[in-house]
């Protein structure tokens, strides 16, 4: 069985990665997401970006208050399901 503590399933980053990437000087979620893809997978971040926050708080000494969650967003123009998942080309 594998010791490894996963943040994000999504993109399957672990604990060690984040931490990683923190101590090379990535000290913002959203410094985190360009370089990991953090909170970019099917989740967008529902499961790992308060993880991610509370790393970033335990390795920076900064309080959550101050290390906001990046903005989301959503497509420019809305997009129906069922034009995602058709296979006609128009």
């Amino acid at each position: 069985m594998s010791d490894k503590i996963f943040i994000c399933r999504c993109e399957d980053l672990t604990k060690e990665e984040i931490e990683q990437a923190i101590d090379e000087g990535y000290k913002t979620l959203e410094e985190l997401k360009c370089k990991l893809r953090l909170g970019m997978g099917s989740c967008q971040g529902r499961g790992c970006l308060l993880l991610a926050r509370r790393l970033l708080c335990q390795k920076t000494g900064k309080s959550t208050a101050e290390i906001t969650l990046p903005p989301a967003r959503p497509p420019f123009i809305p997009v129906s399901i069922g034009t995602l998942a058709s296979d006609k080309n128009e």
